[in-house]
Protein backbone atom coordinates (compact mmCIF):
# COMPACT_ATOMS: atom_id res chain seq x y z
CA UNK A 1 0.00 0.00 0.00
CA UNK A 2 1.40 3.16 -1.07
CA UNK A 3 2.33 5.87 1.62
CA UNK A 4 -0.21 9.22 1.11
CA UNK A 5 1.00 13.05 1.15
CA UNK A 6 -2.30 15.82 1.02
CA UNK A 7 -2.17 18.90 0.49
CA UNK A 8 -3.60 21.51 2.44
CA UNK A 9 -4.31 25.18 2.66
CA UNK A 10 -6.55 27.94 2.31
CA UNK A 11 -8.73 27.94 -1.00
CA UNK A 12 -6.93 30.12 -4.21
CA UNK A 13 -3.55 29.53 -2.61
CA UNK A 14 -2.15 27.18 -5.77
CA UNK A 15 -3.06 23.75 -4.28
CA UNK A 16 -4.55 22.10 -7.54
CA UNK A 17 -1.99 23.60 -9.61
CA UNK A 18 0.63 22.21 -7.03
CA UNK A 19 -1.46 18.82 -7.00
CA UNK A 20 -1.21 19.09 -10.97
CA UNK A 21 2.38 20.09 -11.01
CA UNK A 22 3.24 17.06 -8.86
CA UNK A 23 1.48 14.85 -10.59
CA UNK A 24 1.91 15.54 -14.48
CA UNK A 25 3.98 13.55 -16.29
CA UNK A 26 4.62 11.28 -13.11
CA UNK A 27 1.61 9.46 -12.68
CA UNK A 28 2.32 5.81 -12.30
CA UNK A 29 -0.55 4.43 -14.75
CA UNK A 30 -3.32 6.23 -16.21
CA UNK A 31 -6.14 3.99 -17.66
CA UNK A 32 -7.47 6.80 -20.59
CA UNK A 33 -10.70 4.78 -20.81
CA UNK A 34 -14.74 6.04 -21.54
CA UNK A 35 -16.72 6.06 -18.38
CA UNK A 36 -14.28 6.29 -16.08
CA UNK A 37 -14.79 9.41 -13.61
CA UNK A 38 -12.24 12.30 -14.69
CA UNK A 39 -13.02 15.01 -11.45
CA UNK A 40 -9.64 13.77 -9.90
CA UNK A 41 -8.91 14.76 -6.76
CA UNK A 42 -5.83 11.72 -6.36
CA UNK A 43 -3.03 10.81 -7.97
CA UNK A 44 -0.91 7.80 -7.78
CA UNK A 45 2.54 9.44 -8.51
CA UNK A 46 6.08 7.95 -9.12
CA UNK A 47 8.92 10.81 -8.21
CA UNK A 48 12.31 9.78 -8.68
CA UNK A 49 11.41 6.42 -7.84
CA UNK A 50 9.24 6.86 -4.95
CA UNK A 51 5.73 5.91 -5.17
CA UNK A 52 2.70 7.33 -3.31
CA UNK A 53 -0.71 8.80 -3.55
CA UNK A 54 -1.20 12.58 -3.66
CA UNK A 55 -4.44 14.25 -2.43
CA UNK A 56 -5.19 17.50 -2.84
CA UNK A 57 -7.67 18.21 -0.13
CA UNK A 58 -9.07 21.20 -2.12
CA UNK A 59 -11.31 18.66 -4.24
CA UNK A 60 -12.89 17.83 -1.11
CA UNK A 61 -14.58 20.92 0.00
CA UNK A 62 -18.13 22.09 -0.13
CA UNK A 63 -19.01 25.54 -2.15
CA UNK A 64 -20.15 27.47 0.65
CA UNK A 65 -18.19 30.46 1.11
CA UNK A 66 -19.77 31.01 4.78
CA UNK A 67 -18.09 27.88 6.07
CA UNK A 68 -14.73 28.43 5.55
CA UNK A 69 -12.96 28.25 8.88
CA UNK A 70 -14.75 24.89 9.11
CA UNK A 71 -13.67 23.97 5.84
CA UNK A 72 -10.29 24.56 7.31
CA UNK A 73 -10.40 22.57 10.14
CA UNK A 74 -11.44 19.71 8.18
CA UNK A 75 -9.53 19.68 5.78
CA UNK A 76 -6.67 19.58 8.70
CA UNK A 77 -8.67 16.96 10.07
CA UNK A 78 -8.62 14.63 7.07
CA UNK A 79 -4.65 15.59 7.18
CA UNK A 80 -4.15 14.17 10.62
CA UNK A 81 -5.82 11.27 10.28
CA UNK A 82 -5.10 9.93 7.41
CA UNK A 83 -1.92 11.04 5.70
CA UNK A 84 1.90 10.20 5.88
CA UNK A 85 3.09 13.51 5.32
CA UNK A 86 1.14 17.09 4.44
CA UNK A 87 2.16 19.69 2.15
CA UNK A 88 0.81 22.98 4.10
CA UNK A 89 0.38 26.15 0.67
CA UNK A 90 0.39 29.46 1.50
CA UNK A 91 0.05 32.58 -1.00
CA UNK A 92 3.08 34.15 -0.95
CA UNK A 93 1.72 37.38 -3.08
CA UNK A 94 -0.95 37.68 0.16
CA UNK A 95 0.98 36.98 2.67
CA UNK A 96 0.54 35.54 6.06
CA UNK A 97 -3.03 35.65 6.94
CA UNK A 98 -4.81 34.63 10.75
CA UNK A 99 -6.51 31.67 8.11
CA UNK A 100 -2.81 30.34 7.80
CA UNK A 101 -1.88 30.80 11.11
CA UNK A 102 -4.63 29.01 12.15
CA UNK A 103 -4.08 26.26 10.22
CA UNK A 104 -0.16 26.29 11.34
CA UNK A 105 -1.47 25.53 14.90
CA UNK A 106 -3.54 23.02 14.00
CA UNK A 107 -0.52 20.87 12.14
CA UNK A 108 2.02 21.95 14.06
CA UNK A 109 0.65 19.17 16.31
CA UNK A 110 0.71 16.21 14.28
CA UNK A 111 3.70 13.86 14.69
CA UNK A 112 4.44 13.69 11.02
CA UNK A 113 6.16 15.54 9.13
CA UNK A 114 4.85 18.94 7.54
CA UNK A 115 6.52 20.68 4.87
CA UNK A 116 5.25 24.25 5.00
CA UNK A 117 4.98 25.89 1.71
CA UNK A 118 5.05 29.44 0.02
CA UNK A 119 3.86 29.31 -3.15
CA UNK A 120 3.68 32.00 -5.77
CA UNK A 121 7.16 33.00 -5.65
CA UNK A 122 8.54 33.11 -9.35
CA UNK A 123 11.53 33.56 -8.71
CA UNK A 124 14.84 34.82 -6.63
CA UNK A 125 13.72 37.97 -6.74
CA UNK A 126 10.65 37.18 -4.69
CA UNK A 127 12.22 35.40 -2.13
CA UNK A 128 11.64 38.57 0.16
CA UNK A 129 8.49 37.80 0.21
CA UNK A 130 8.87 34.89 2.43
CA UNK A 131 10.35 36.26 5.74
CA UNK A 132 7.15 36.89 6.81
CA UNK A 133 5.75 33.85 7.37
CA UNK A 134 8.63 32.84 9.31
CA UNK A 135 6.61 34.44 11.95
CA UNK A 136 4.94 30.75 12.52
CA UNK A 137 8.16 29.70 13.80
CA UNK A 138 8.98 27.04 11.64
CA UNK A 139 12.50 25.72 10.62
CA UNK A 140 12.02 25.43 6.87
CA UNK A 141 10.14 27.23 4.58
CA UNK A 142 10.18 26.20 1.29
CA UNK A 143 9.63 28.87 -1.20
CA UNK A 144 7.74 27.79 -4.60
CA UNK A 145 6.22 28.72 -7.62
CA UNK A 146 3.83 25.86 -8.55
CA UNK A 147 2.91 27.54 -11.79
CA UNK A 148 6.51 27.70 -13.24
CA UNK A 149 7.75 24.76 -11.01
CA UNK A 150 10.36 27.31 -9.31
CA UNK A 151 11.84 25.98 -6.10
CA UNK A 152 9.79 22.39 -6.80
CA UNK A 153 12.34 19.84 -7.27
CA UNK A 154 14.47 21.05 -3.98
CA UNK A 155 11.25 20.76 -1.87
CA UNK A 156 10.54 17.14 -3.51
CA UNK A 157 14.14 15.92 -2.34
CA UNK A 158 13.41 16.31 0.86
CA UNK A 159 9.31 15.27 1.16
CA UNK A 160 10.84 11.71 -0.50
CA UNK A 161 13.54 11.89 2.03
CA UNK A 162 11.09 11.65 5.03
CA UNK A 163 8.22 9.33 3.44
CA UNK A 164 7.98 6.06 5.12
CA UNK A 165 8.67 3.14 3.11
CA UNK A 166 5.68 1.88 1.07
CA UNK A 167 3.49 -0.37 2.99
CA UNK A 168 3.11 -3.43 1.91
CA UNK A 169 0.01 -5.46 2.09
CA UNK A 170 -0.35 -8.19 3.66
CA UNK A 171 1.86 -11.54 1.88
CA UNK A 172 -0.56 -14.46 2.91
CA UNK A 173 -1.29 -15.47 -0.18
CA UNK A 174 -3.65 -17.76 0.86
CA UNK A 175 -5.69 -15.06 2.29
CA UNK A 176 -8.24 -14.02 0.62
CA UNK A 177 -8.54 -10.17 0.86
CA UNK A 178 -11.59 -8.72 0.56
CA UNK A 179 -12.99 -5.09 0.60
CA UNK A 180 -16.25 -3.66 1.71
CA UNK A 181 -17.00 -0.47 0.12
CA UNK A 182 -20.08 1.48 -0.40
CA UNK A 183 -21.36 5.18 0.81
CA UNK A 184 -23.25 5.12 4.59
CA UNK A 185 -26.27 2.32 5.18
CA UNK A 186 -25.89 0.40 2.08
CA UNK A 187 -25.50 -2.76 4.66
CA UNK A 188 -21.54 -3.24 4.39
CA UNK A 189 -21.60 -3.76 8.66
CA UNK A 190 -25.12 -6.35 8.45
CA UNK A 191 -23.35 -7.98 5.21
CA UNK A 192 -20.36 -8.93 7.35
CA UNK A 193 -22.40 -9.98 9.95
CA UNK A 194 -24.81 -12.46 8.06
CA UNK A 195 -21.33 -13.71 6.25
CA UNK A 196 -19.85 -14.65 9.59
CA UNK A 197 -23.03 -16.20 10.67
CA UNK A 198 -22.75 -19.18 8.45
CA UNK A 199 -22.17 -22.76 9.66
CA UNK A 200 -18.01 -23.57 9.64
CA UNK A 201 -16.80 -20.18 10.05
CA UNK A 202 -14.05 -19.44 12.35
CA UNK A 203 -13.83 -16.00 13.35
CA UNK A 204 -11.05 -13.69 14.29
CA UNK A 205 -11.27 -9.73 14.44
CA UNK A 206 -8.11 -7.61 14.90
CA UNK A 207 -7.17 -4.03 13.90
CA UNK A 208 -5.45 -3.84 10.02
CA UNK A 209 -2.61 -1.91 9.11
CA UNK A 210 -4.34 0.82 8.36
CA UNK A 211 -6.07 3.62 10.74
CA UNK A 212 -9.32 2.77 12.13
CA UNK A 213 -10.14 -0.37 9.40
CA UNK A 214 -11.12 -3.32 11.09
CA UNK A 215 -9.99 -6.57 9.72
CA UNK A 216 -12.10 -9.38 10.49
CA UNK A 217 -10.44 -12.69 9.56
CA UNK A 218 -12.17 -16.43 9.25
CA UNK A 219 -12.52 -19.28 7.30
CA UNK A 220 -15.08 -21.54 5.03
CA UNK A 221 -14.57 -25.06 4.29
CA UNK A 222 -11.09 -24.78 4.70
CA UNK A 223 -10.54 -21.23 2.77
CA UNK A 224 -9.38 -18.39 4.36
CA UNK A 225 -10.69 -14.77 4.24
CA UNK A 226 -10.10 -11.37 5.36
CA UNK A 227 -12.76 -9.14 5.64
CA UNK A 228 -11.71 -5.01 5.17
CA UNK A 229 -14.61 -2.76 6.54
CA UNK A 230 -14.13 0.70 5.35
CA UNK A 231 -11.80 2.45 7.57
CA UNK A 232 -13.29 4.96 9.88
CA UNK A 233 -16.85 4.95 8.29
CA UNK A 234 -18.58 3.46 11.87
CA UNK A 235 -16.92 6.48 13.24
CA UNK A 236 -19.46 9.22 12.54
CA UNK A 237 -18.29 11.27 14.86
CA UNK A 238 -15.22 12.14 13.28
CA UNK A 239 -15.51 15.53 11.55
CA UNK A 240 -13.76 15.13 8.00
CA UNK A 241 -16.55 12.28 7.82
CA UNK A 242 -19.52 14.29 8.35
CA UNK A 243 -18.77 15.06 4.11
CA UNK A 244 -19.75 11.90 2.35
CA UNK A 245 -16.81 12.50 -0.11
CA UNK A 246 -14.52 11.77 2.80
CA UNK A 247 -15.12 8.48 2.96
CA UNK A 248 -12.99 8.32 -0.79
CA UNK A 249 -9.75 8.46 1.04
CA UNK A 250 -10.62 6.20 3.38
CA UNK A 251 -11.86 3.70 0.45
CA UNK A 252 -8.33 4.55 -1.64
CA UNK A 253 -6.44 3.16 1.44
CA UNK A 254 -8.82 -0.03 1.86
CA UNK A 255 -8.75 -0.75 -2.35
CA UNK A 256 -4.71 -0.98 -1.58
CA UNK A 257 -5.01 -3.60 0.41
CA UNK A 258 -7.57 -5.61 -1.18
CA UNK A 259 -7.63 -8.70 -3.97
CA UNK A 260 -11.58 -8.55 -4.51
CA UNK A 261 -13.73 -5.29 -3.50
CA UNK A 262 -17.28 -5.25 -2.85
CA UNK A 263 -18.99 -2.40 -4.02
CA UNK A 264 -22.84 -2.51 -2.31
CA UNK A 265 -25.24 -0.30 -3.89
CA UNK A 266 -29.04 0.67 -2.16
CA UNK A 267 -32.03 -0.25 -4.83
CA UNK A 268 -33.79 2.44 -3.95
CA UNK A 269 -31.44 5.54 -4.87
CA UNK A 270 -29.33 3.33 -7.40
CA UNK A 271 -26.18 4.09 -8.70
CA UNK A 272 -24.77 7.52 -7.25
CA UNK A 273 -21.78 9.44 -8.00
CA UNK A 274 -20.19 8.67 -4.91
CA UNK A 275 -20.61 4.99 -5.60
CA UNK A 276 -19.35 5.83 -9.44
CA UNK A 277 -16.21 7.35 -8.03
CA UNK A 278 -15.77 4.47 -5.71
CA UNK A 279 -15.89 2.25 -8.74
CA UNK A 280 -14.09 3.96 -10.69
CA UNK A 281 -11.18 3.60 -8.21
CA UNK A 282 -11.64 0.47 -8.38
CA UNK A 283 -11.13 -0.60 -12.16
CA UNK A 284 -8.11 2.17 -12.21
CA UNK A 285 -6.16 0.02 -9.03
CA UNK A 286 -6.43 -3.30 -11.28
CA UNK A 287 -8.92 -4.83 -8.19
CA UNK A 288 -11.25 -7.62 -8.94
CA UNK A 289 -14.91 -6.49 -8.20
CA UNK A 290 -17.85 -7.28 -7.31
CA UNK A 291 -21.38 -5.64 -6.83
CA UNK A 292 -23.78 -6.25 -4.73
CA UNK A 293 -27.36 -5.08 -4.83
CA UNK A 294 -28.41 -5.06 -0.89
CA UNK A 295 -32.24 -4.85 0.43
CA UNK A 296 -33.26 -6.51 -2.52
CA UNK A 297 -36.06 -7.41 -0.30
CA UNK A 298 -37.50 -4.39 -0.41
CA UNK A 299 -37.87 -3.61 -3.71
CA UNK A 300 -41.41 -4.43 -5.28
CA UNK A 301 -40.29 -6.75 -8.42
CA UNK A 302 -41.89 -8.62 -11.32
CA UNK A 303 -40.36 -10.85 -14.08
CA UNK A 304 -38.42 -8.00 -15.54
CA UNK A 305 -36.70 -5.88 -12.45
CA UNK A 306 -33.78 -7.40 -12.03
CA UNK A 307 -33.08 -7.00 -15.90
CA UNK A 308 -34.23 -3.51 -15.66
CA UNK A 309 -31.86 -2.37 -12.84
CA UNK A 310 -28.79 -4.66 -14.13
CA UNK A 311 -28.87 -2.41 -17.29
CA UNK A 312 -29.20 0.88 -15.14
CA UNK A 313 -25.73 -0.29 -13.41
CA UNK A 314 -23.96 -0.57 -16.79
CA UNK A 315 -24.96 2.37 -18.05
CA UNK A 316 -23.69 3.97 -15.11
CA UNK A 317 -20.75 1.94 -14.60
CA UNK A 318 -19.73 0.90 -18.14
CA UNK A 319 -16.22 1.02 -16.72
CA UNK A 320 -17.25 -2.77 -14.45
CA UNK A 321 -19.32 -3.79 -17.40
CA UNK A 322 -17.04 -7.12 -16.21
CA UNK A 323 -18.06 -7.24 -12.63
CA UNK A 324 -20.87 -9.77 -11.19
CA UNK A 325 -23.89 -8.35 -10.11
CA UNK A 326 -25.62 -9.90 -6.96
CA UNK A 327 -29.07 -9.04 -5.66
CA UNK A 328 -28.98 -9.70 -2.28
CA UNK A 329 -30.55 -9.48 1.18
CA UNK A 330 -27.84 -9.11 4.28
CA UNK A 331 -31.32 -8.60 6.71
CA UNK A 332 -32.58 -12.09 5.24
CA UNK A 333 -29.48 -13.65 4.48
CA UNK A 334 -31.02 -14.29 0.79
CA UNK A 335 -28.02 -15.59 -1.49
CA UNK A 336 -25.26 -14.10 0.78
CA UNK A 337 -23.79 -17.84 -0.12
CA UNK A 338 -23.33 -16.64 -3.32
CA UNK A 339 -21.48 -13.55 -2.36
CA UNK A 340 -18.71 -15.83 -1.22
CA UNK A 341 -19.12 -18.48 -4.00
CA UNK A 342 -18.49 -15.29 -6.22
CA UNK A 343 -15.68 -13.73 -4.31
CA UNK A 344 -13.97 -17.53 -4.76
CA UNK A 345 -14.37 -17.34 -8.63
CA UNK A 346 -13.07 -13.35 -8.90
CA UNK A 347 -10.14 -14.23 -6.71
CA UNK A 348 -9.21 -16.98 -9.22
CA UNK A 349 -9.55 -15.51 -12.00
CA UNK A 350 -6.84 -12.45 -11.10
CA UNK A 351 -4.58 -14.59 -10.76
CA UNK A 352 -5.14 -17.10 -14.16
CA UNK A 353 -2.37 -17.06 -16.64
CA UNK A 354 -2.98 -17.72 -20.22
CA UNK A 355 0.27 -20.16 -21.93
CA UNK A 356 1.78 -18.00 -24.84
CA UNK A 357 0.71 -20.78 -27.54
CA UNK A 358 -3.11 -20.40 -27.20
CA UNK A 359 -2.88 -16.94 -26.84
CA UNK A 360 -1.19 -16.18 -29.85
CA UNK A 361 -3.64 -18.77 -31.48
CA UNK A 362 -6.41 -16.73 -30.64
CA UNK A 363 -5.04 -12.84 -31.03
CA UNK A 364 -4.26 -14.58 -35.00
CA UNK A 365 -7.77 -15.60 -34.93
CA UNK A 366 -9.18 -11.89 -33.67
CA UNK A 367 -7.16 -10.08 -36.34
CA UNK A 368 -8.04 -12.14 -39.01
CA UNK A 369 -11.67 -11.57 -38.14
CA UNK A 370 -11.52 -7.43 -37.70
CA UNK A 371 -8.14 -6.19 -38.35
CA UNK A 372 -6.98 -2.81 -37.22
CA UNK A 373 -7.64 -0.04 -38.80
CA UNK A 374 -4.19 1.36 -41.09
CA UNK A 375 -2.57 3.68 -39.87
CA UNK A 376 -1.24 6.88 -41.48
CA UNK A 377 -1.92 4.51 -44.23
CA UNK A 378 0.18 2.06 -43.27
CA UNK A 379 -1.02 -1.66 -42.88
CA UNK A 380 -0.88 -2.45 -38.55
CA UNK A 381 0.29 -5.30 -37.99
CA UNK A 382 -0.24 -7.64 -34.68
CA UNK A 383 2.47 -9.54 -34.21
CA UNK A 384 3.08 -11.31 -31.15
CA UNK A 385 1.22 -11.63 -27.44
CA UNK A 386 2.17 -12.44 -24.36
CA UNK A 387 1.02 -12.33 -20.25
CA UNK A 388 3.47 -10.46 -18.29
CA UNK A 389 1.77 -10.22 -14.87
CA UNK A 390 -1.51 -10.79 -13.01
CA UNK A 391 -3.77 -9.51 -10.46
CA UNK A 392 -5.05 -7.56 -12.50
CA UNK A 393 -3.77 -10.22 -15.64
CA UNK A 394 -1.95 -7.63 -18.20
CA UNK A 395 -0.66 -8.51 -21.21
CA UNK A 396 1.79 -7.09 -24.14
CA UNK A 397 1.06 -7.18 -27.60
CA UNK A 398 3.87 -6.61 -30.08
CA UNK A 399 2.66 -4.68 -33.14
CA UNK A 400 4.92 -2.67 -35.74
CA UNK A 401 2.68 0.78 -34.46
CA UNK A 402 1.62 0.64 -31.36
CA UNK A 403 0.58 4.61 -31.64
CA UNK A 404 -1.81 3.43 -34.46
CA UNK A 405 -4.01 1.20 -32.17
CA UNK A 406 -7.24 2.73 -31.46
CA UNK A 407 -8.72 2.79 -28.32
CA UNK A 408 -12.04 0.95 -29.98
CA UNK A 409 -9.71 -1.68 -31.62
CA UNK A 410 -8.40 -2.23 -27.81
CA UNK A 411 -12.12 -2.65 -26.72
CA UNK A 412 -12.76 -4.96 -28.94
CA UNK A 413 -9.96 -7.06 -28.45
CA UNK A 414 -10.89 -6.85 -24.37
CA UNK A 415 -13.63 -8.54 -25.38
CA UNK A 416 -12.59 -10.73 -27.67
CA UNK A 417 -10.10 -11.98 -24.61
CA UNK A 418 -13.30 -12.52 -22.04
CA UNK A 419 -14.97 -14.12 -24.21
CA UNK A 420 -12.32 -16.44 -25.02
CA UNK A 421 -10.49 -17.15 -21.64
CA UNK A 422 -13.13 -15.29 -18.93
CA UNK A 423 -11.52 -12.82 -16.56
CA UNK A 424 -14.76 -12.71 -14.78
CA UNK A 425 -14.81 -9.98 -12.24
CA UNK A 426 -11.42 -8.48 -13.07
CA UNK A 427 -9.89 -5.87 -14.93
CA UNK A 428 -7.75 -7.03 -18.50
CA UNK A 429 -4.49 -4.60 -19.13
CA UNK A 430 -3.29 -4.30 -22.60
CA UNK A 431 -0.26 -2.94 -23.48
CA UNK A 432 0.63 -2.11 -27.16
CA UNK A 433 4.49 -2.48 -27.38
CA UNK A 434 7.22 -1.50 -30.72
CA UNK A 435 7.76 -4.74 -32.08
CA UNK A 436 10.83 -6.07 -31.30
CA UNK A 437 14.06 -5.58 -33.81
CA UNK A 438 15.34 -9.21 -35.05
Amino acid sequence: MKTLIAIVGRPNVGKSTLFNRIAGGRKAIVYDEPGVTRDRNYAEVIWERSAFTLIDTGGFEPVSKDRIFIQMREQCQLAMEEADAVLFVMDGKEGLTPSDREIADILRRLNKPVFYIVNKIDGPHKEEKVFEFYELGVERLFSISAEHGYGLNEMMDEVIEVLPGEIEAEGDEVTTRVAMLGRPNVGKSSLINRILGYKRVIVDEAPGTTRDSIDTRFERDGKKYNLIDTAGIRRKSRISLRLEKYSIVEGLRTIDRCQVALLLLDPEEGVTDQDARIGGFIHEKGKGCIIVVNKWDLVEKDSQTIVEFEKKIHDELKYLSYAPILFISALTGKRVKKVLDTIDQVAEEAEKRIPTSPLNKALEGWVKRVPPPTYRTRQVKMNYMTQVSVAPPTFNIYTNFPEGIHFSYERYLLNQMRGAFGFTGVPIRIHFRKKRKG
